[in-house]
């Protein structure tokens, strides 16, 4: 499904030559076409793509998995900048989905945790103040809040590895109908739990109508059939097919022949 059809960025000279807008101005094609469930922002470090991804979440006001919102998360403020330049057009809105960073696993990780034995000490709290029916209330729903994020994310998701808790919490996440940005989220997966990651799109894409755009260096990611691929390493960003990304043949030509590259290290 693509509910979000179109981006254009509505820049007057006084914004142009200034971070953020700046790169908007160098990036932004006349109107950024989002033709497909699936779209890849991909280009060299530096080239854009997550302040652009950025600023559309902000556009989008999408929640964050973890830590603070989009609208209140002080690494962001050039992003809600510029978001508030971008237009948007819609083929179907959605209220549904998020924004995710890689190191937003970490400060959603800390407030399962911190939410997990806050409510145990409330449970514990109750048993000071009430008594009789009123304890068993009080105390049943607060013990019934902390088994419901023990089902749903496990008791410690630091417990399992990055890659394993991350994956995991995308898989209790997406929901359909969901619009979700992704900023390079194969930073902590092996490329087994890159393949599985690229299984949980496509299915989500086309069975369950959600709509991706991901900021990416993975050629595995990269790979899935059907999708729009810009490439942010043209001033503005260009459609691009996979065979042709910098990243793709690269990698292909040092797994064929490693010591090419190596001997001249």
């Amino acid at each position: 499904m693509v509910f979000l059809r179109e981006i254009t960025a509505a820049l007057d000279d006084n914004h142009r030559s200034h971070f953020p807008y700046s790169v908007a101005q160098r990036k932004m094609p006349e109107c950024l076409r989002l033709e497909s469930p699936v779209t890849f922002f991909v280009g060299e470090n530096g080239s854009g793509k997550s302040t652009i991804l950025e600023a559309i979440a902000a556009a989008l006001n999408l929640p964050a998995i973890g830590g603070s919102s989009v609208a209140d998360d002080s690494s962001l403020a050039h992003a809600r900048r510029l978001g508030k330049q971008l237009r948007l057009v819609w083929n179907q809105r959605t209220r549904r989905g998020f924004f995710a960073r890689s190191e937003d696993f970490f400060n959603f990780a800390r407030t399962m945790a911190r939410m997990v034995q806050e409510l145990a000490a409330e449970a514990e709290q109750y048993k000071e103040q009430l008594s009789g029916y009123g304890l068993k209330l009080a105390t049943g729903s607060a013990l019934g809040q902390r088994q419901a994020i023990i089902d749903k994310y496990g008791e410690d998701l630091d417990a399992n590895s990055h890659g394993e808790s991350m994956l995991h919490l995308l898989q209790e996440r997406l929901v359909p109908q969901g619009m979700y940005l992704l900023d390079e989220p194969e930073t902590p997966f092996s490329p087994v739990r890159q393949l599985a990651l690229l299984s949980l799109i496509k299915q989500m894409a086309e069975q369950e109508d959600c709509q991706f755009v991901i900021a990416t260096h993975s050629p595995i990611l990269l790979a899935l059939p059907g999708a729009t691929i810009y490439s942010f390493d043209s001033s503005p960003v260009v459609p691009i097919q996979y065979e042709e990304i910098e990243h793709v043949r690269l990698t292909r030509d040092f797994l064929n022949n490693p010591q090419a590259f190596l001997r001249h290290l």
